[in-house]
């Protein structure tokens, strides 16, 4: 075997099933090594930060890690924005970047870089492989270590001379090889109790919940145990500002998100006598502004109930237990009424919410409607939301990807503006080419509409300059024919008659489609 095909079987005992792989030069013997590996799934984007993005959506919804391949460190650095979100959402993944040759690097050829120094911002742990005999047990400890953390990046910097070598497959039964760290942080002990009668001497509360998986504070059970405290308690709870991943729509408590700008947020956060953090962070402001502590909330005020990662739904389900709180009952939450004529974000957050599919995934990114959408899909069917959590954009669009590769039979939603889709617009390809079943949804207003709200804050003006800087107007893209070239389907509506048909037909078609959503 070749050192690149010993890795990708060390994936594969691993559990690795699928590569987002932007390859160049130094990664042709990787790709040829995937004529040996044909159960692992090699999906081709345009641009690293396609691939990154897609592996951080393809993780969010399995908890296990897809591998991307990516060219040299100027490829990786293609690829950080989106893995700086990914370690905000706490996404296992394993990057694999090919590098020159070993005896090839003193040279400092045109593409050398310092790739250990781009990949630790980015990663829970970085390796270079040292050899042939580190190929297979470097692969594993890379996969056992994204599970460290509540979920992390991990990345391999694989020269090209080892890919090419022969060498022996090591350890491809996945077993933990001696000497390498297999291990996983255990949650802190808990006390049910002890908690229960903090709660009950706290006056008012505040329970902020954090996303992540089935078992994270957003996840269906966590939040049922929420509301049967908030039922018994002078308490309320609120989704954390952008969470990783969240279930909601029908059956589930309507918890709306912390709001993003400061005084919405203090308006929340200020009458609680304890903020209670289920699996979130201590709330801050997303960026420093004049007159706001950046945190909103004092360590005096402040119950961590378990940190991000750890067993959400278990811990509240104790609580409410002992504290005998009744069962939860879900409550009728209508859906908003659909307004007619132009549309406006209100009106496409209603007629989405009607249209929704039982079990679908949104990816939501941009300001325009997601805040309204996330508003008003308490009513709509049970679907998952995922949301972009480090503030890197162009995270929509390759998550809504990763999702649909890793649950091909649950419709995704990416639900977008126009400016921060254009940061990944090469994923429409490999949406075309992997034919996968995503409806995007363009929010077309032709502007940076949130930079412009926050050259309005405190009620400045937007100057002439200002607005020609934050315009898309001249020229308008024309995301229809856009979408077209790169082989995906396409519609525009203007009114929420129009969408409502357009979202009808493209729920009962597979495969993936768009819908430019003129504002």
């Amino acid at each position: 075997m070749t050192g690149a095909e010993v890795m990708l079987a060390a994936l594969r005992a691993k559990g690795v099933s699928v590569c987002f792989a932007n390859p160049g030069t130094t990664e042709l013997d990787v790709v040829r090594a995937f004529e040996t590996a044909p159960e692992l799934r090699c999906v081709v984007g345009l641009q690293e930060n396609v691939c990154t993005g897609a592996a951080d959506g393809y993780g969010r919804m399995l908890e296990r890690p897809a591998a991307t391949l990516l060219h040299l460190g100027p490829g990786f650095a293609n690829g950080i924005a989106n893995l700086h979100n990914a370690r905000r959402a706490r996404t296992p993944i394993v990057n694999i970047i090919g590098d020159h040759t070993s005896w090839h690097l003193p040279y400092d050829a045109p593409l050398t870089s310092d790739i250990e120094s781009l990949a630790w911002p980015v990663s829970g742990w970085v390796h270079r492989i040292a050899g042939t005999a580190d190929i297979a047990l470097a692969t594993m400890e890379a996969v056992d270590r994204t599970r460290n953390n509540g979920g992390q990046g991990t990345t391999l910097i694989f020269p090209a001379d080892f890919q090419m070598a022969p060498c022996d497959a090591g350890a491809p039964d996945g077993a933990s090889p001696a000497g390498r760290d297999e291990s996983v942080e255990e949650d802190a002990p808990f006390d049910a109790a002890a908690a229960a009668d903090r709660l009950k001497s706290a006056g008012r509360i505040l329970f902020l919940l954090g996303g992540g998986g089935p078992e994270s504070g957003l996840g269906a059970r966590a939040q049922r145990a929420a509301a049967r405290l908030c039922a018994i308690l002078p308490a309320h709870a609120y989704a954390e500002t952008f969470p990783s991943r969240s279930e909601r729509g029908v059956g589930l408590p309507g918890f709306d998100r912390l709001p993003y700008f400061p005084e919405p947020a203090r308006k929340a956060l200020d009458p609680a006598d304890l903020v209670v953090l289920v699996g979130a962070l201590p709330p801050i402001t997303y960026f420093g502004y004049e007159g706001h502590d950046s945190r909103m909330v004092g360590d005096e005020r402040l119950l961590t109930l378990c940190l991000p990662g750890e067993n959400a739904a278990e811990r509240l389900e104790a609580i409410a237990d002992a504290l005998n709180a009744p069962a939860y009952t879900a409550a009728p939450v209508d859906l908003p009424a659909v307004p007619e004529g132009s549309l406006t974000p209100a009106g496409i957050a209603a007629v989405l919410a009607r249209e929704l599919p039982d079990d679908a995934i949104v990816s939501v990114e941009g300001g325009t409607c997601g805040y309204p959408f996330y508003a008003a899909s308490a009513g709509a069917r049970p679907h998952t939301a995922l949301t972009n959590t480090g503030g890197a954009i162009g995270q929509g669009l390759p998550v809504a990807m990763g999702a649909a590769v890793a649950c091909p039979d649950r419709k995704v939603v990416a639900l977008l503006s126009d400016g921060s889709t254009q940061y990944t617009v090469q994923t429409l390809w490999s949406l075309a080419h992997e034919g996968l079943d995503v409806v995007v949804l363009i929010a077309a207003n032709h502007q940076y509409a949130i930079l412009r709200n926050e050259l309005r804050r405190g009620g400045a003006a937007l100057s002439a300059q200002a607005e020609a800087m934050t315009s898309l107007d001249n020229p308008r893209i024309d995301w229809v024919q856009l979408a077209q070239a790169y082989g995906v389907s396409a519609s525009r509506a203007a009114t929420t008659d129009e969408l409502s048909e357009q979202l009808k037909n493209a729920f009962v078609v597979k495969g993936p489609a768009l819908i430019e959503m003129a504002l």
